[in-house]
């Protein structure tokens, strides 16, 4: 039996241990090791709460700022019970909830400043747990995202954690736009602050543009034994310098990238999807759990603020309710940001356009998601002008679990997407995607076969055909119903499993 670790700031295999796509991949890739007959530890940061119901396993010392540490190691239970999956938080008082879904801080004015210190405590107290065996004899050690990427410094420099060097390093990236870059020193947040006896390697950490900086995500790209992007295509994307808006790729670490590829340890992977034991909604309720979700957040202290807003969005659903059923609907969910909804934001006449466009057909869009507050804004300014833009601007998964199930046309018009789950969600229910062809997008949506894909060379050009494809769907929807049934099967049809992704992560990350 192989022994494995996986180290991130989230896992939704817990509860209340999500932001985005990464506490997927976290649960789902263990459940995969699980079902070959191997060994998965999981750790996170417990941010607080998420240790209060666990099982107390040991307290790890270890040394920070010159000075005496100690952070305590609990087991916690998982939402499901799986042979060989053991989940595990790290308690410490400075490792605190931070505003985006009780998980991440949001530092504008010291972009990373609280996340560093909370990391740093969480990835030495891991190094600490791994070196006195608290998980086992392990054979690899899988790192997601710049949160964990200090445990490969302290194992590359840090004197006491020079026993991890046998184990196989993995990292796997899965927002490159985050790079966790913070000072080398002058800082209470700066490497040499909380490693004053480590000598600073600064060529081999430096980040290229800030060179008085430590670029995190740089530092896993460098340093582990293995690099992993969740999608080949995205493989090809980041070696290649970004220039925005019209191509986001390396984000100034294409040159690593590009090394780490020519030494053999850079591998696209494509990220897999659950197909079953879905919790699944009953058809018909897409409406009705609208306004459930809207009642509720109503009630939250923190969405108070939103009330005039969130009462008007009830009042346009409530039409719905009943048989006035809309013929069309067009969803989108996901996080408000530059990532997901560039082109809504510098293009509001675009999105504008598609909802006239809805409007002749009788159809509906609905957004779900939170986010950057100019996204909201301007997607509460569009709501209150178009009444068939449906925005629930919160979260609910019985709402998100609808919109997947009772769309007719789900539209991701990324700027860039490392691999993308949404789109295999919406696909898994038999819906055609509208997607920009970008990164994990070109894996796995087929333009005229599954969904529809837009693209060009200019900025101009890619908001032209993003309107020409949307065109193209509703055509298709409604003058030729045999190619919209033929789509949809096809896009039911489609299987990313993580089978087929696991079996490439032990042959090619994993080396077992």
């Amino acid at each position: 039996m192989k022994n494995f670790l996986f180290a991130a700031a989230e896992n939704d295999a817990i509860p209340h241990c999500k932001a985005g796509g990464m506490g997927d991949v976290v649960r789902d890739v263990p459940r995969q090791i699980s079902e070959r007959g191997d060994q998965t530890h999981v750790v996170v940061p417990s941010y607080g709460r998420l240790h209060q119901n666990g099982t107390f396993k040991t307290t790890l010392k270890f040394g920070l700022r010159g000075t005496d540490y100690s952070a305590e190691l609990y087991e916690v239970d998982g939402k499901k019970k799986f042979d060989n999956i053991l989940h595990y938080v790290i308690h410490h008082p400075e490792i605190e909830a931070g505003s985006i879904a009780h998980i991440y801080h949001d530092d504008p004015e010291e972009p990373f400043f609280t996340d560093f210190v909370k990391y740093v405590i969480f990835c030495t107290a891991v190094a600490e747990a791994v070196k006195q065996g608290a998980f086992g004899e392990l054979d690899v050690v899988h790192l997601h995202d710049w949160h964990s990427s200090l445990i490969l410094f302290l194992r590359e420099y840090h004197p006491a954690y020079k026993s991890l060097a046998k184990i196989q390093f993995v990292y796997s990236i899965h927002n490159l736009a985050i790079q966790g870059i913070r000072p080398f020193a002058d800082n209470y947040a700066s490497i040499q602050n909380w490693f004053p006896e480590v000598a600073i390697d600064y060529q081999r950490l430096m980040d290229y543009r800030y060179r008085d900086c430590i670029n995190l995500m740089a530092v896993g790209i460098r340093l582990a034994d293995a690099v992993h992007t969740v999608s080949p295509s995205y493989k090809k994307d980041v070696m290649l310098p970004s220039s925005p808006p019209e191509f986001i790729g390396g984000e100034g670490l294409e040159d690593d990238l590009k090394e780490a590829n020519k030494e053999g340890r850079l591998f696209g992977i494509l990220n897999g999807c659950n197909y079953k034991g879905i919790n699944a909604e009953a058809k018909g309720e897409i409406y009705r759990n609208t306004v459930k979700a809207l009642f509720r957040w109503l009630q939250d202290e923190d969405k108070k603020y939103k009330a005039d807003f969130l009462a008007h969005t009830g009042e346009k659903i409530m039409k719905y309710v009943g048989s006035n059923r809309p013929k069309f609907i067009v969803s989108s969910v996901a996080r408000l940001t530059e990532q997901k909804f560039y082109f809504f934001k510098r293009s509001p006449e675009a999105f504008v356009e598609i909802l006239k466009k809805l409007e002749k057909v009788q159809g509906i869009f609905m957004l779900l998601g939170t986010g950057a507050p100019e996204y909201e804004e301007l997607f509460r300014r569009i709501s209150y002008e178009n009444k068939n833009f449906i925005f629930t601007n919160g979260q609910s998964e019985s709402l998100i679990d609808s919109m997947y199930l009772e769309s007719d046309l789900y539209f991701m018009p990324s700027l860039f997407e490392p691999c993308g789950i949404s789109q295999m969600l919406s696909m898994r229910n038999g819906n055609p995607c509208l997607v920009h062809h970008t990164g994990g997008l070109i894996d796995t949506v087929e333009h005229l076969k599954t969904g529809f894909a837009f693209d060009g060379k200019t900025y101009d050009e890619k908001i032209k055909n993003m309107l020409k494809a949307f065109d193209v769907a509703l055509d298709i929807f409604q003058n030729d119903k045999p190619t919209w049934k033929k789509m949809q099967t096809a896009a039911k049809r489609k299987r990313f499993t993580w089978k087929k992704s696991v079996d490439k992560y032990y042959e090619q990350l994993y080396k077992l």
